[in-house]
């Protein structure tokens, strides 16, 4: 069946009892509060990121700094959401490592951790878990962006995030839509002109 956005990845629900350490291929939707678009534009199907955009995209490239059984795949940051896939390269949980700073961000190569199996339940945060690294992601580019403004209101990301586990034969597929999203932001559903929401000022200028 061919890649459908809508069908595909707005699943904002985790399932039940499934183990996000184990070894799988992750697709991840993340979106700003009330889909404001913070993190730059799209011009002639480019996405050209400001500030925000910058510090959004160097704090997911560092995720396999800070969580060594990570693996990053392809991966876009939009105006208003950033989408990526996450892959799980064992599914040991080590603890996790510092961020970097913005300023010292470089490739890393996942290392191997020891096995360990767990379950996500609600409250109870499960270390090295696709939940856990979202998390993780979503709050230091916050603290960084409140740092910045000096204000935590109004927030940066909206709640949760979407996510969806890929199968082997459908990996392909959800890499062209990430490549393509810059190209197709018109019709994307997180564009705000297709939204009623009234549009918010972050408290920073560029």
């Amino acid at each position: 069946m061919p890649y459908n956005p809508k069908q595909h990845h707005r699943r904002s629900i985790r399932l039940p009892g499934y183990d996000y350490t184990q070894i799988a291929a992750y697709f991840t939707t993340i979106c700003t509060y009330k889909k404001q678009c913070w993190f730059g534009d799209v011009i002639n199907g480019e996405i050209l990121h400001n500030q925000l955009g910058i510090i959004v995209h160097h704090f997911w490239q560092a995720l396999p700094r800070r969580f060594s059984h990570i693996q990053l795949d392809a991966f876009v940051v939009m105006p208003n959401h950033v989408h990526g896939i996450l892959i799980i390269t064992d599914s040991g949980a080590r603890q996790p490592q510092s961020f970097p700073s913005v300023e010292n961000f470089t490739d890393a190569v996942p290392l191997q951790n020891t096995n360990i199996r767990k379950t996500e339940q609600f409250g109870k945060p499960v270390s090295g878990s696709i939940p856990t690294v979202i998390r993780s992601f979503k709050s230091a580019v916050t603290k960084r962006i409140n740092l910045m403004r000096k204000t935590p209101y109004p927030p940066v990301w909206q709640r949760d995030y979407y996510e969806r586990i890929i199968r082997e034969d459908g990996l392909d597929n959800v890499r062209q839509y990430i490549i393509n999203n810059p190209l197709q932001w018109a019709e994307d559903e997180e564009n705000p002109s297709h939204h009623p929401y009234e549009q918010l000022d972050l408290g920073l200028y560029f």
